[in-house]
Formats: structure tokens, sequence, C-alpha cells
């Protein structure tokens, strides 16, 4: 779990609070200056996963498995995929350098693998990445769920309506904790989801990135939204999971808040590029590997950073 201090020294608006609880406003919220020292990190952050090609390992769903693995070779690190608390322990002792858990696609004898495997990782002192897919439904979703309240993860990437039911499962007092909607497809946008996401990372100590048309990322003090990307990752299946592996190859070699903005960032420029060459789902899916592999350091460093 994450120690890491906010920030202090990223100038904010006077229209743009500490916590505030509304997303950006082009008029009222300003591009993060281009040489704030959190840009160097961003842009070391991708130069060290390409120069040492770390491993995060993932206990990722069926369905996007494939996905997550290509992402996070993608971006210049390594994959390893499974579903065993005993692979987990090994490789925390060993190549692993973090661990990625995705909720989708659940089998009863999960139960006890992930919640021992985010125990091992945090025993390790290692960082974790959650996605909470479907948070709310179902009794053994949310027994999961509720179970990593012991071992909070450093990053929970999700969308809007998994970070309010999450926030509920983990009995966190925040507005819309108890919302009913949840599930794969987020029923609510990314401002309703601001309370939420904001009592999740004060209660981890770590970061929490709420995927949108405009990308929340905050670790609950500061708040930063991240514009771009393409309407065409809802098209294909596993965008929102491999960004969460992709979120823990980079908090391999950076601290939680850097690696979330890291990964978002890259992969909202990744988006951008491949809607320009894509000629529908299928080759947006090919272009946007490619453009992960060919988006540089400085690309995604300078990227607009609403704060």
């Amino acid at each position: 779990m994450s120690t890491d201090a906010p920030n202090t020294d990223i100038p904010r608006d006077s229209n743009a609070p500490r916590g505030k609880t509304t997303a950006y406003d082009p008029k009222t919220n300003r591009n993060l200056p281009i040489n704030n020292p959190l840009r160097n990190e961003i842009a070391q952050a991708v130069a060290d996963v390409r120069a040492s090609g770390p491993l995060a390992q993932s206990l990722t769903n069926v369905v996007t498995i494939n996905l997550v693995a290509n992402a996070q070779l993608a971006v210049g690190g390594t994959a390893a995929m499974h579903y065993s608390a005993e692979e987990a322990h090994a490789l925390n002792q060993g190549a692993s350098k973090a661990t990625y858990i995705n909720m989708g696609t659940l089998l009863e004898e999960f139960r006890d693998q992930y919640p021992a495997a985010a125990r091992d990782t945090a025993a390790a002192g290692l960082p974790w990445v959650l996605d909470p897919v479907g948070a709310g439904a179902g009794e053994l979703r949310t027994a999961i769920l509720r179970s990593f309240v012991e071992n909070p993860p450093d990053i929970v990437r999700c969308n809007a309506s998994e970070a309010m039911a999450l926030a509920g499962i983990w009995n966190l007092d925040a507005p819309g904790a108890t919302h009913p909607h949840a599930g794969v497809e987020s029923a609510d946008d990314v401002e309703s989801a601001v309370p939420a996401a904001h009592a999740i990372a004060r209660f981890t100590s770590g970061v929490v990135c709420v995927s949108g048309a405009v990308d929340l990322v905050t670790d609950g003090h500061l708040d930063f939204y991240l514009p771009g990307g393409s309407v065409w990752m809802t098209k294909i299946t596993g965008a929102g999971c491999s960004l969460g592996g992709v979120s823990a190859t980079y908090a391999c070699v950076a601290r939680p808040l850097v690696a979330a903005l890291t990964a978002a960032l890259h992969y909202n420029r990744a988006a951008d590029a491949a809607e320009r060459v894509a000629n529908g789902p299928a080759s947006f899916q090919t272009a946007f590997i490619d453009a992960l592999w060919n988006t540089s350091a400085d690309e995604i460093a300078q990227s607009t950073i609403f704060i």
C-alpha cells in the first residue's frame, strides 16, 4: 500500500480546490504546467519500463487475458498470467514486481485464491492493482472484494459505477457509495463517482483511476483529469482490463500516482493514434497494440492533464 504524500507542489486554481467533487471544467481547470516535475516522472516511468521489461503478474479474466498480456508486452513489460495464490507467492519471491487482480469471470475457488494472492503480495512489500469488474453483482464477487479491506490495493482501476459500488462494499462514507448501478458497463458518469473515488483512495492511501469520456486519476487529495482516447475503446473487449494490467506494469517502476497517470495517458495517446488509421473495431485493436509500442515517452508525458 502506498505511503506517498500528495504532491503539494502542483499548483491549483482558486476555482479548483483540493478534494473538489465536480468533474473538470476547461473554463476553471488548467493544464498541468509543462515543466512540472510530475511530467518528468511520467516520462521516466515509460523509459524505465522499456529499458527493464519488468514483470507484473496478472490474475485476470478469461475473456480479456490475451489483450491484457499483449498490452503489457506492447508497453515494454513482461506478462505472467495465472489464477493461483501458490503461483503468486512463487512469483512474488522471484521475478514479479507487482500484481494485478481482475474480478471478471469468477470461479468459486477464487474465493480463497484471490485474497491469498493479495495478502502475499502485500506481505512481500510489492504493489498491487485491483480492477473490481462488476462490483456489487453477486455474493462471490462481493465477498472477495470485501476481503481486500485487509490488504488494500495501491491502485484501483474501474468505471464510475464500480467505484461507487466498491465504496459501498467497503462501507466507506461517500455519496453514492450504495448506488445500485454496478457492472462491467458503467451506468454512471465520472463526475458522480468523484466522492467514492476520493473515499477509496484515502482509505487505501493509494490511487483510483476512473475511466470515462474524461478519465479521473486521484489520490484522494489531488485530482487529475485526462481527456482524449477513442470511443472505439468501448467496442473491443478488454480495454479497461488491459489498462489495469498496464497500470501494474508501470507500478513496477513508479509510485502509484505516477503509474496510474502514465498508464492512462499512454492508453489515451495510443487510442488517439489507432482511431486515425483503423477501419473498425478489429483493425482498431491491432492498431492500438501497435500504438502502445510506438508512442514515445515525450508524447505521453506532454499530454494534457487538467488539474
